[in-house]
């Protein structure tokens, strides 16, 4: 996380380690974000500009100023695989009512804007990974293919669909997603951020994604919630107290193989570390194998046969 790690422990301490990688101690890809979501998320605390964004600091409360050449040096210094141009997430809604077509379209016009500069910055730095360009637009195509054209028209190395999961409705999701997904270039990673669930994912397949991020399976881990092939289990209810099978049968990660729903259950209860990070192992291990299965499927020529073995088997729920 770009901003977060800026801020603490600072770029500094990350470059005396040579970069992410080495700070890490992960020898595996890594993908940067820009800063752009988190100062979104920030609201009242932050004020946008042609020239970036100006923020408090929301440690301790610093003046600071973020653009997209700052956000492309911070990136260098972290040294990710893939880092991300600094746009603006369209909000679903402005002044409590839905975001209109002007206000989209400027935010979105800034966004290419931005995104121009940061392909400079990245390519004056010399950076030799990949950078990605977002499509931004909110809830209309129209825009949506206007960003897309214009990012394609500057050129990256994978394009991002951004600003959606944003607060708005399924159903705009899905429509947006399915009008924007076939039309990023074919030859490019596609890449859908902050999304989602089991369903989102084998959804935004077949609709052509290539990669997700989400914080849904270590948010809901937290929380008890844990993701299995056959629907969702929420430990905290009673029903698991002295149930001695594992949370998912089958599955072979350590939280499965190792202890049973009641001692899980029990973690939960009384809010103890271990229960969320057990959570979170299994919810990781069902993901990456939701992926895996997934490609597995595309190889074989059998996505379709999948999609439909995987909706049944997550309408069965869970025993």
């Amino acid at each position: 996380n770009t901003f977060h790690l800026w801020l603490r422990p600072g770029l500094d301490v990350i470059g005396r380690h040579g970069g992410l990688h080495r700070f890490m101690g992960w020898e595996r890809p890594i993908l940067t974000d820009s800063g752009g979501f988190q100062v979104w998320s920030l609201g009242d605390l932050r004020k946008i500009s042609e020239e970036g964004v100006r923020f408090a600091s929301p440690i301790d409360g610093d003046r600071l100023f973020l653009t997209p050449e700052v956000s492309m040096q911070i990136q260098h210094a972290l040294n990710a695989d893939i880092a991300m141009i600094f746009d603006e997430c369209t909000p679903y809604e402005t002044a409590g009512r839905p975001t209109r077509l002007d206000e989209a379209a400027d935010s979105m016009r800034l966004s290419l804007r931005w995104a121009r500069r940061s392909r400079d910055e990245f390519d004056r730095l010399g950076h030799a990974n990949a950078l990605f360009g977002i499509v931004q637009g909110g809830m209309y195509e129209s825009l949506r293919d206007e960003s897309l054209a214009g990012l394609v028209d500057i050129g990256f190395d994978g394009y991002a669909i951004g600003g959606l999961s944003v607060g708005e409705p399924k159903e705009d999701m899905v429509r947006v997603l399915a009008h924007t997904a076939p039309r990023l270039p074919a030859q490019r990673p596609r890449y859908l951020m902050g999304v989602g669930t089991p369903e989102d994912l084998v959804a935004g397949v077949a609709a052509g994604i290539d990669m997700f991020d989400c914080v849904m399976p270590t948010r809901n881990a937290r929380n008890g919630w844990l993701f299995t092939r056959f629907g969702d289990l929420k430990l905290r209810n009673a029903r698991y107290r002295d149930d001695e099978r594992p949370v998912e049968p089958g599955c072979a990660c350590y939280a499965c193989r190792h202890f049973a729903r009641a001692y899980l259950h029990h973690l939960q209860k009384v809010s103890e570390i271990l229960g969320a990070r057990l959570a979170t192992i299994h919810n990781l291990h069902y993901y990456l194998s939701l992926m895996a299965r997934m490609r597995a499927a595309i190889e074989a020529g059998a996505f379709e046969d999948f999609s439909r073995g995987f909706a049944a088997d997550r309408a069965r729920g869970v025993g």
